[in-house]
């Protein structure tokens, strides 16, 4: 009998000590975090792209995923971690969004940015703003300290100084060769936008060690838009959304198709109720832009970590790093 008590004893505590293991074991693998960035897409060929040019935007792009990087492996949040990304690339030139933002057609440089994040669906975004220099942690204070979600050009600019924000010279924004691509732009007057289109728009999407996901976009928006156009990357659920039940979205491309695509929130929508990974929801929904006249792509990171990357125009700047060691910068399609 006395025996029979100790097997059972064991057995008992064999039991018990399974959960708890497999406990451990799903929080270390919880640990896992990705991140994908993108710099815009559009007409990018190697013929298009010096050396010297090459190497500047893969440096940002490097920059800019280290600074998203360092937030994730330190057990940041996924929110933390695309704003991050998006504030180096507003700083960088090589890029359509904060400073080397396009020039309006009156010669201004008019700023959109969005955030979500994906544990709430809180979101902040802000549309037209000229003395900003972050637009997405203007987009982020909206999202956690307003009661709105979407603010646009004086009123937003009301609401940072409120907050606290410094106002940026305009001055700050503009570069000689986004000047230059105006003045061709306007000596052309063949489309109401540039035809040699480079949606150099930035964004981020981000699967943290706690399982959320996040995303951030930015953007000049086009070169010669009037009349306070505003593209999808501020319209949450066109170029910006995330939700931790799906994924996370920040695209870039001919902002007019991603709106009347709802192009976030379809690949979403498509992974929830379809059942598709997320590159198969993003390539069949970068298909359905195409199909509408539209291009651009899209960058998209899943609660599972999966990240993924579609575009149908010749080359997006792009990379991605992980908890596993991957760290890749690419930007033309064959890469």
């Amino acid at each position: 009998m006395l025996a029979r008590w100790v097997v059972a004893a064991i057995l008992t505590g064999l039991c018990a000590l399974a959960p708890a293991h497999a406990k451990d074991s799903n929080i270390m693998a919880d640990k896992h975090w990705s991140l994908a960035i993108h710099g815009g897409a559009g007409v990018i060929t190697r013929d298009r792209l010096d050396e010297k040019q090459r190497g500047g935007i893969e440096a940002a792009l490097g920059q800019a995923l280290d600074a998203g990087s360092t937030v994730l492996a330190a057990g940041g949040s996924a929110v933390d971690a695309v704003q991050a990304v998006v504030e180096v690339l507003e700083d960088d030139p090589h890029f359509n969004a904060g400073r080397g933002a396009v020039f309006t057609y009156e010669g201004s440089n008019e700023l959109d940015a969005a955030i979500m994040d994906g544990s709430n669906r809180a979101a902040g975004a802000v549309a037209g703003v000229t003395h900003i220099r972050h637009p997405v942690a203007l987009a982020r204070a909206v999202m956690a300290d307003s009661p709105h979600v979407f603010l646009s050009g004086a009123g937003a600019e009301e609401f940072a100084r409120e907050k606290g924000f410094e106002m940026t010279d305009p001055a700050w924004f503009a570069t000689e060769s986004r000047r230059k691509a105006l003045e061709e732009f306007k000596a052309r007057k063949v489309s109401w936008f540039d035809i040699d289109l480079k949606y150099g728009t930035v964004g981020a999407v981000a699967r943290d060690a706690q399982g959320h996901v996040a995303a951030a976009t930015s953007t000049g928006g086009l070169t010669g838009k009037r009349w306070g156009r505003i593209g999808d990357s501020p319209v949450i659920g066109a170029g910006t959304y995330a939700d931790d039940r799906t994924c996370a979205v920040s695209a870039t491309g001919a902002g007019e198709f991603f709106v009347r695509a709802g192009v976030a929130h379809t690949i979403c929508d498509r992974v929830r109720f379809l059942h598709e990974t997320v590159q198969e929801a993003a390539d069949a929904t970068i298909k359905e832009v195409g199909e509408l006249g539209g291009d651009g792509g899209v960058i998209v990171a899943g609660p599972d970590g999966t990240t993924a990357f579609s575009f149908n125009t010749p080359g997006m700047y792009r990379g991605r790093a992980d908890s596993s060691g991957m760290h890749e910068i690419a930007i033309f399609g064959d890469d």
